[in-house]
């Protein structure tokens, strides 16, 4: 038995045909809405910062408010339109930043678990070389690469990943 399992929970082929699906499904439905910048282009377009969201709030209220006061020289049908786009757009990021927490924080553990149990592998493996085992050296020789010797210790103390 491993002495490393903090994660126990793993994907089976319905959950990874479930994300996937998902997925493609995401791509095809953003794919005639959505165009690629340079990095050019997002530099010059960039994102317009909390305040100047607030200024375009503003303008967009007055506009449905008071459309006497509103510029004749701007298409409110596309300005409405781009408003209620970037609030769709708004609202799903956040869903997807949400998402992709909770994977990012999936695969710390099981890389935690995968590492932690190299490591158990890996003294194991000096264990059975120093016993003369067969296949070990071989074994030990491929994987000490990982383990500059500093300070004397064969197995980091930092367990990072």
């Amino acid at each position: 038995m491993p002495f490393y399992d903090v994660v126990q929970q793993h994907f089976n082929s319905d959950d990874l045909k479930a994300i996937d699906q998902s997925l493609d499904a995401l791509e095809r439905a953003l794919e005639n809405k959505t165009q690629n910048l340079t990095p050019d282009e997002r530099k010059r377009y960039g994102s317009i910062n909390e305040v100047n969201k607030l200024f375009v709030n503003k303008v967009y209220d007055f506009s449905k408010a008071q459309p006497s006061t509103a510029s004749p020289d701007v298409d409110w049908t596309e300005f409405a339109a781009d408003y209620e786009d970037r609030s769709i757009l708004e609202t799903r990021l956040a869903r997807l930043r949400s998402l992709m927490e909770i994977m990012e924080n999936a695969k710390i553990l099981h890389d935690f678990d995968n590492f932690q149990n190299a490591l158990v592998d890996y003294s194991f493996t000096q264990y059975k070389k120093d016993t003369d085992a067969g296949g070990f050296v071989t074994k030990y020789q491929a994987l000490r690469q990982f383990f500059p010797r500093a300070g004397g210790a064969s197995i980091p103390v930092e367990t990072t990943v």
